[in-house]
């Protein structure tokens, strides 16, 4: 896909991967329209991206709140992308997570990436063209210890990503899925105690920076990319866990914590 002139919405668009796609995607001549609940926040990456030349609008929603998902969908005219990169959760055992921690968990990134591919997704259909973009997390593909809250809705994040797929083959509407490993950027301080609890034989796979992040997703709608996990040594852990699902486990678990 072209991207010039195209119009992109990028949630979780405030700082971290977010911030970077929506003004890589600016840079290359769409404008963006950024998401996210903080409007100072949102305010200071629009006003980076016009700074540069870019085009961009900020709109403040929570989208824990479908009532907030649908007043989006009628604010924002349907894009031709769409970025479901907003995520929220702390690592913490099920049953030290209260119930209203595991339904915002289950909020954002499932269920609002859910309603809100739903909201544009009939217009997409019917111009037969468009493109989906879930930024998922290695524990949808790698399990880890004393993270169920956040882990399970990765996974229904992956399940999103697959039936879509399916669905919207030969329709003119695509979906990719980026998977990067470990990023540098502010959820671990939004989110303390979570780095610790990386197992340590995870440790071995490089961080990346959100540029590269941004990078891999406007990459994936440019080259119309099913799936891109990385770095590769990502890669080479998730096709262990394929073939030596056993194993994997194993050391995940014998390396990760413990209580």
């Amino acid at each position: 896909m072209q991207l010039a002139g195209k119009r992109v919405l990028v949630t979780g668009a405030s700082q971290g991967i977010g911030a970077e796609a929506a003004f890589r995607f600016a840079a290359h001549g769409a404008h963006v329209h950024l998401v996210a609940r903080s409007a100072e926040l949102l305010d200071l990456q629009v006003k980076r991206i016009i700074e540069f030349g870019g085009s961009a609008s900020a709109h403040v929603a929570d989208l824990a709140d479908a009532a907030q998902i649908r007043a989006l969908a009628e604010e924002v005219e349907t894009p031709d992308v769409l970025v479901n990169n907003a995520g929220v959760g702390r690592w913490l055992f099920l049953d030290d997570t209260s119930a209203d921690e595991l339904q915002t968990m289950t909020a954002v990134p499932y269920l609002a990436a859910l309603l809100l591919t739903r909201e544009y997704l009939g217009a997409m259909r019917a111009r037969r063209s468009g493109w989906i973009v879930n930024v998922n997390s290695p524990v949808s593909r790698l399990p880890i210890p004393g993270c169920v809250g956040y882990q399970s809705s990765r996974w229904a994040l992956r399940g999103l990503t697959a039936s879509l797929r399916l669905d919207l083959r030969g329709t003119g509407v695509g979906v990719s899925e980026v998977v990067p490993g470990k990023v540098s950027s502010e959820y671990f301080n939004n989110n303390p105690g979570a780095e610790e609890r990386i197992p340590a034989i995870a440790r071995l796979i490089p961080t990346v920076t959100p540029q590269r992040c941004a990078k891999a997703i406007v990459d994936a709608v440019e080259k119309e990319r099913a799936e891109h996990l990385f770095p590769w040594q990502l890669k080479a852990f998730e096709l262990s866990g394929r073939l030596f699902p056993g194993l994997t486990s194993y050391l995940t678990w014998k390396t990760g914590t413990h209580r």
